[in-house]
């Protein structure tokens, strides 16, 4: 009979990108949409926004994440995915709240694109005003 490996479940937004992981003990290699993160990010910026959680609470390279994103563009799934990897790092252990509180990867940045009003260009841009 084989042991199974504790695996844990995050789920991180942004914008409005949805990420959901698993966390699992292992080398840290990670997997996005089943595709290594390296070639799923081209951005190195977003790479290492992906793995601040990891480095803030000494994780580096002990888990594996398998996630699922879809939604938004490449910003806003990089950080959802640190949104999520965050919630995962914090069900494996709660005395992580603390620094990853203290970095703001707990918190659900919740801005999103203002809707386009009738009578306006875009959202607050309106036509240009003419006297005569």
């Amino acid at each position: 009979m084989a042991t199974a490996t504790k695996r844990f479940f995050g789920v991180g937004k942004r914008k409005s990108a949805v990420a959901r992981l698993h966390l699992s003990p292992g080398t840290g290699e990670i997997l996005v949409n089943e595709r290594p993160f390296e070639q799923y990010f081209g951005r190195a910026t977003l790479r290492m926004v992906i793995l601040q959680p990891m480095e803030v609470t000494g994780n580096l390279g002990k888990f594996n994440v398998n996630a699922t994103i879809f939604g938004s563009g490449p910003s806003g799934q990089a950080q959802a995915l640190r949104h999520g990897i965050s919630k995962a790092l914090l069900s494996l252990n709660p005395d992580y709240r603390k620094p990853l509180h203290k970095n703001g990867f707990l918190t659900r940045d919740s801005r999103k694109v203002e809707r386009k009003k009738y009578g306006h260009r875009k959202a607050r841009k309106s036509t240009q005003y003419s006297k005569r």
